[in-house]
């Protein structure tokens, strides 16, 4: 096996451990996703799977002399004169390269979405509570209370009521 494929098998074997499956399965919130989330997985272990059987060992040696018997020593020597001639080219990888820094950007970008999404999502989860808290007190609030805790509210009704606007 050339020492590309045999590099290719290692990286996506050692990939396949450091990915925090669970982790990443925890944070899907639809059916969907999790459906999608699977098959996902099961064709990066499928493909993984086939790297590491099919790439990661040596060609067994091919019996020439089994072939001799039965074909001829002549015809043999010529194809094992061409087998012993090919020379596989070594991979060069010249895409990685190009899109490395692009793949870089994207991991700031989505390290940046990630930060405002936990923002936006503690300032949500802030205002749910602060909707129950109110629902909960409605019935029992007072005016007073809730202008307490509004007041850009009762500022703009002392306005109305001052300037005799009644809404109508």
């Amino acid at each position: 096996m050339s020492g590309s494929l045999k590099k290719i098998a290692d990286v996506t074997f050692k990939a396949g451990r450091t990915i925090d499956w669970e982790g990443m399965a925890k944070l899907l919130v639809t059916d969907e996703a999790r459906k999608e989330f699977s098959n996902l997985r099961r064709a990066f272990d499928d493909v993984n799977s086939q790297l590491q059987t099919k790439f990661s060992q040596e060609p067994e040696p091919i019996n020439w002399e089994y072939y001799r018997k039965g074909i001829g020593s002549h015809l043999v020597d010529m194809y094992k004169e061409a087998y012993a001639s090919i020379e596989i080219p070594k991979f060069v990888d010249t895409v990685t390269p190009q899109y490395k820094p692009k793949f870089d950007a994207l991991l700031v970008e989505l390290k940046e979405a990630e930060q405002k999404s936990l923002k936006e999502s503690e300032r949500l989860e802030k205002e749910v509570a602060d909707v129950q808290e109110l629902k909960k007190k409605l019935s029992t609030m007072t005016a007073e209370e809730y202008f307490e805790k509004h007041p850009e509210l009762k500022k703009k009704f002392d306005d109305e009521i001052r300037n005799d606007y009644w809404g109508y």
